[in-house]
């Protein structure tokens, strides 16, 4: 009852207004600003609206627009006395609204209007709009204000805070490319399969369907990875450790990465790898350990700046590749190939 009641006393305030003659007065020089804390995080963010120059500032109704699939609001507060409503949410439109209480002039000078807390439902970019605002002085005159201040916010994976490949990962997450293991960790340090691989690289360059067998024992009927390991064989992106084995579970090393990436190439580019030159030289100490039949792909992805080593004198081409290392090779093939 009390909500009601308080509910009552903003849109009576507010809706009286609305009779009273909306001409020019001393807050025609206020000026309505927002800022936010972050503009990424890993879940919360909080905007903070204020006013600059007010003369009399007794009551307001601020509107924005956001997309309630992506954000939520949490709460919203303001240190100016009197009562508040709860956020509304509509139709992807939140409205607040304050009003001091009883025969009192309204705010003056510079003040924080109030804060609201966003959650991000989903990680990726969202925005928040600033479309309207509605102020009333003490005497129950109005002014409609039409906004037009916007700020985006990113939330990311809570284990990607300072990690290296943290921008090129969102990127690829923001174009639906790769998904995390769960809403809140996207496990950048854990090794890539080899049917996660040619999943991701099969998705990068947009792989159709195909209706054809692959040589392969281990890729059984009905497995997940069956549809892109038939599409990336099909292109040619893809080889068996064996002649009848892929190995799909096993973790894929970074010459094999390698190789699905020329070949990939190759294929976008509608050439043999055997006609892509290379100067053939691998610049790292560790050449030795690249496979024989490896070493053209090494060379290729070097000069053609799709792989770096792990450091600058080691290329590691047994070692095991991750989850970061696989989406920034991605995204750098994707650029290249124009897909």
């Amino acid at each position: 009852m009390k909500h009601k009641l308080i509910w009552s006393a903003v849109v009576c305030t507010l809706c009286s207004a609305i009779t009273f003659t909306t001409a020019a007065f001393a807050e025609d020089a206020s000026q309505f600003t927002m800022s936010t804390s972050d503009t990424e995080s890993t879940g919360e963010f909080t905007v903070t609206l204020k006013g600059e120059q007010l003369a009399d500032l007794f009551a307001y109704e601020a509107k924005f627009s956001i997309d309630a699939s992506k954000l939520e609001v949490v709460k919203a507060e303001t240190k100016i006395e009197g009562f508040s409503i709860s956020p509304i949410v509509k139709d992807n439109e939140v409205t607040i609204a304050h009003t001091k209480i009883g025969k009192v002039d309204g705010e003056k000078g510079d003040v924080i209007l109030g804060t609201i807390t966003f959650k991000a439902k989903k990680v990726g970019t969202t925005n928040v709009k600033w479309t309207s605002l509605k102020t009333v002085d003490h005497t129950l005159k109005n002014q409609i204000f039409t906004m037009n201040a916007s700020q985006d916010f990113t939330k990311i994976f809570s284990d990607l805070a300072g990690h290296w490949a943290k921008p090129d990962i969102m990127e690829m997450v923001g174009k639906q490319i790769v998904e995390g293991m769960d809403d809140d960790h996207f496990a950048p340090d854990t090794n890539v399969t080899r049917a996660q691989f040619a999943t991701l690289i099969a998705k990068v360059m947009n792989l159709k369907d195909s209706a054809g067998q692959t040589p392969f024992d281990d890729v059984a009927s009905g497995s997940w990875y069956e549809s892109t390991v038939k599409k990336a064989y099909a292109a040619g992106l893809i080889d068996g450790i064996s002649e009848h084995e892929f190995a799909p579970e096993k973790n894929i090393t970074r010459e094999e990465m390698t190789a699905m990436l020329i070949r990939a190439k190759a294929q976008a580019a509608g050439i043999k790898v055997q006609d892509m030159p290379a100067n053939g030289e691998i610049p790292f100490q560790d050449e030795a350990e690249v496979s024989e039949w490896a070493k053209p792909f090494v060379q290729l992805a070097v000069e053609e700046g799709l792989m770096n080593g792990r450091s600058d004198q080691a290329f590691a081409p047994q070692e095991h590749a991750s989850r970061a290392e696989a989406v920034v090779v991605l995204k750098r093939l994707l650029k290249d190939v124009g897909q």
